[in-house]
């Protein structure tokens, strides 16, 4: 179901201390901490010695000690202490899983060690580059992360969902182009002009006037998706005065049927303001958890029925999702033929394209 010679983004940079911090990925139980150097390491969650999971117990000095019986183990998985003997086993070694720390978050290597290369981590520089301001957050979704990622890249349903924070009639009724660049990415962009803005964009502009909006929405299997969002108050410039946000979904698997949803809105305007940043996260944290309640339906309503296919019957908004999901299944499918296939990364967007309208051309 999920591809593992690949990174994936474990946490949220911040979220992990010196203190143990523990987290299910890809039906994989892992721990992460700080050691004395700032460097985060992660082992699997479970002690060689009785296989209580390790996140029972704490860090001393840098190591992890287990909650049961106080073996400690260092940053290596290496047996570094056994309460009551001198010496400790050198044969013995929790599981190590290379991580990185870039773009203010944490990643994973879940497939062969020796294939880890961190060049192949995706550029999402924009949640910690000059000139952009990134709010974040997490939520925890029961479903699929497959169906996470189809429904960021339908945005249509942006109307029926989010009448509150970002949708309106507009979104639906946009016509939609789909791409597929480098065999990697998928791109579905929607241009709304004269239109009026939706309570989030509102906020955002600080006041109600009419807007010019696009949006694209981009997916990079296994689970990397990226809204570009641009507007403008109608009457201004498109490539002057325009505002700009990308809000990044960074979907991970826990287990074949629930998901870790780790998100950053970034924002090239406004910056300094808190008190946006504070409604940022407020109206976001309600929009994907409008999100969350609809597809943790579909998921128990898909194990119920058997796991059919979607869609089961195919709509024009159904290309970009079918396109996303082709790609996934390619993925896996040639690490299944070959143990040491890596998927290389293509970029996800660049600082300018976003500003020039797409051809509108027919599907």
């Amino acid at each position: 179901m999920f591809p593992k010679n690949c990174w994936y983004v474990a946490a949220h940079a911040h979220e992990v201390t010196a203190s143990l911090f523990a987290r299910t990925l890809l039906n994989q139980a892992v721990i992460f901490w700080r050691t004395p150097d700032g460097a985060i390491a992660a082992l699997e969650d479970r002690c060689p010695h009785r296989l209580v999971p390790l996140s029972t117990g704490k860090t001393v000095n840098g190591l992890v000690e287990c909650g049961y019986h106080g073996l400690r183990f260092d940053a290596e998985g290496a047996c570094a202490f056994v309460p009551g003997q001198d010496q400790t086993p050198k044969n013995v070694n929790v599981k190590k899983f290379p991580v990185a720390e870039r773009h203010a978050l944490v990643w994973i290597w879940m497939g062969e060690a020796s294939l880890a290369d961190e060049d192949l981590i995706p550029d999402m520089h924009w949640m910690d580059a000059p000139g952009w301001r990134a709010t974040t957050g997490y939520l925890h979704f029961n479903a699929d992360y497959r169906l996470v990622n189809d429904n960021l890249l339908d945005l249509s349903h942006e109307t029926y969902i989010h009448k509150h924070t970002i949708g309106n009639d507009a979104v639906a009724d946009a016509p939609v182009v789909t791409e597929v660049i480098d065999d990697r990415v998928v791109r579905a962009h929607r241009e709304m002009p004269n239109i009026d803005p939706p309570p989030f964009f509102a906020l955002a502009q600080g006041h109600d006037g009419r807007i010019n909006r696009w949006q694209i929405a981009i997916y990079m299997a296994p689970g990397f998706n990226m809204t570009e969002v641009g507007f403008h108050a109608v009457g201004t410039d498109r490539v002057d005065d325009h505002l700009m946000m990308r809000p990044i979904h960074l979907i991970t698997p826990e287990t074949d049927h629930t998901s870790h949803y780790i998100w950053g809105l970034a924002r090239n305007f406004r910056l300094d303001d808190d008190e946006l940043h504070e409604n940022i996260y407020t109206s976001t944290q309600q929009t994907f958890s409008e999100d969350r309640e609809l597809l943790e339906m579909q998921d128990c309503r898909l194990q119920e029925e058997g796991m059919p296919k979607l869609p089961q019957m195919a709509v024009k908004v159904d290309k970009a999702p079918v396109t996303g999901r082709r790609l996934l299944d390619a993925m896996i499918q040639r690490e299944t033929a070959d143990p040491s296939y890596c998927a290389v990364p293509a970029l996800l967007a660049d600082d300018g394209i976003v500003t020039q309208p797409f051809a509108q051309a027919a599907e």
